[in-house]
């Protein structure tokens, strides 16, 4: 009796019920579309972030750029530049000097 309780119930739902309009399964739903406004949100909030770190990195690319072109020109005004090129055995005397005397120092502060 019970198989033909339920088998009579199962077929009452499948023979004279109309399509039924209302969400089924009404906490997931209201999840889906509580998660998809958070995502849209998290998207929103991604892109204007992007945005900012793009410009940051132009931004920062042409500081660097004009930095570097200042150096350049300061570098071929230089003085160290030009003796350096009129008296090149002479700087390189110079900077094994240096050099030697850099190490003597390293090697007593040991």
């Amino acid at each position: 009796m019970a198989t033909q309780s339920s088998s009579n119930s199962q077929a009452k739902k499948s023979n004279g019920a109309k399509p039924v309009s209302e969400p089924s399964h009404p906490m997931t739903d209201q999840m889906k579309a509580s998660l998809h406004a958070s995502i849209d949100k998290l998207a929103d909030t991604a892109g204007v972030a992007e945005e900012n770190i793009r410009q940051t990195a132009t931004s920062s690319a042409q500081n660097m750029a004009a930095r570097k072109k200042l150096a350049e020109q300061k570098w071929q005004e230089s003085k160290v530049r030009a003796f350096a090129v009129e008296n090149p055995v002479t700087t390189a005397g110079l900077a094994f000097a240096a050099g030697m005397l850099v190490t003597s120092l390293l090697r007593k502060a040991k």
